[in-house]
């Protein structure tokens, strides 16, 4: 009769992992307690190629000694598990718990106490983190020695993961994230940091040639003279300007698009086409009730950002036809990028079509939204993530993985036929 296996017997299965993962969880939340937070600036270069050679080390060292039955518990699946459902509950107290960057120096809760609102920061976060490192390290390395065809899925999936995790946990104390606001004409390259407390000179300086805005046509309205509200309210109805589309109906109003300027002047009570940074939308426009067939033209704009050029079309005494601000479309930098040992670059930096840089990223941030398109300066920001070639190194491994499991499934099933 089989005896019933005593627990921390070797080989460890799923029991002994989770109560070790538990005490680590423990002695996490004890330091986070003790010590506070943990700071990943003490990772910055060269503090992260240090702490990278000691992972290369224990798992190179784990490989060599991979036939003794800690070894074999490290890289095995029940601690795997294990760690991956613990990352897993933090990671779902990350989404249930309001995260900070930092926390407020009256924050002494024990939520915040325990890293609950910093958990990617946190000492048993941390623990975990590098724990997993270490198990899918040695894992993957074991089968370097006896590789074949048949290995290659799983080499490509648990490596490019490994790089991954490695790399931007590692990486994330080298990351420096800047704003630069930069005025047409000049040069800048001070910025300030993603908290708004300090002025960074960094090594890299932008020149900002020219700042363009384009617009979408504004719409038109009819408001309550006295509330200013759109009509009907509850139920505002409005009317996309489009001259290929000149008649509309707003509230019991036939309207006709007679004239439209995208960029006008007001001169006297006319309105005429100027390229001038201070220009607004206009339209010429006839509107006729339908109950009563009485009939009203006159010019409409919103008068940007010049109050003397709005101009509403009265309807009656307490109505008026009026058009909204335009929604900006598309707005970009045409600037030169100046790095400190380089050749300078132009280029058009537009949102969602950063300007790589060596190791930065130069993103259209933002513009004096006050001015609108007679925007003076540009804002932009500046990333600098020189752990970013090995993250997208370890996705593409990822994704070959991937493919290379889907590949290998359709080969199965075309020789089970």
């Amino acid at each position: 009769m089989a005896t019933a296996r005593k627990l921390w017997q070797f080989p460890w299965g799923y029991p002994e992992s989770a109560l070790f993962v538990e005490g680590i969880v423990l002695v996490g939340f004890l330091l986070q307690l003790v010590v506070g937070q943990f700071d990943f600036a003490l990772l910055r270069a060269p503090a992260n190629f240090i702490a990278l050679a000691i992972l290369l080390a224990l798992i190179f060292l784990g490989v060599h000694f991979q036939d003794t039955f800690i070894t074999r518990w490290v890289a095995g699946i029940p601690l795997a598990v294990t760690l991956a459902a613990a990352l897993l509950l933090f990671g779902l107290c990350m989404e249930f718990t309001p995260q900070l960057s930092r926390l407020p120096s009256q924050a002494n809760d024990l939520g915040s106490r325990l890293g609950l609102r910093m958990m990617s920061s946190s000492w048993p976060f941390v623990f975990l983190y590098g724990l997993l490192l270490i198990s899918l390290g040695i894992a993957t390395a074991r089968r370097i020695p006896r590789f074949s065809r048949r290995d290659l899925a799983f080499f490509c999936n648990h490596l490019g993961l490994w790089i991954l995790l490695a790399s931007s946990g590692l990486g994330a104390a080298d990351l420096l994230r800047a704003v630069m606001d930069v005025r047409e004409g000049e040069t800048e390259w001070r910025a300030r940091d993603d908290k708004n407390e300090e002025m960074l000179e960094l090594p890299i300086a932008i020149t900002l040639k020219d700042f363009v805005m384009e617009e979408y046509p504004p719409k038109l309205a009819i408001v309550d003279r006295k509330t200013r509200q759109p009509q009907p309210e509850g139920r505002p109805d409005f009317h996309q300007i489009d001259p290929r589309h000149p008649e509309g109906h707003i509230d019991g109003w036939a309207i006709t698009l007679d004239r439209y300027l995208h960029e006008a002047v007001r001169i006297g009570e006319e309105f005429h086409p100027s390229p001038r940074p201070e220009s607004t939308p206009a339209a010429s426009v006839t509107a006729r009730q339908l109950s009563s067939g009485e009939t009203r033209s006159g010019w409409v704009s919103s008068g940007g950002k010049i109050p003397f050029f709005a101009s509403a079309l009265l309807l009656g005494e307490h109505r008026a036809l009026v058009m909204t601000e335009p929604e900006p479309r598309r707005f970009a930098s045409d600037i030169t990028v100046i790095p400190r040992d380089g050749t300078p670059i132009d280029a058009i930096l537009e949102v969602n079509k950063p300007v790589a840089v060596g190791h930065w990223m130069i993103y259209q941030y933002g513009y004096d939204t006050a001015a609108g398109k007679a925007s003076s300066y540009s804002q932009m920001e500046l990333v600098y993530d020189p752990w970013l070639l090995p993250v997208r190194i370890g996705m593409g491994l990822m994704a070959a993985g991937a493919l290379l499991l889907i590949w290998d499934g359709a080969g199965r099933r075309r020789k089970a036929r």
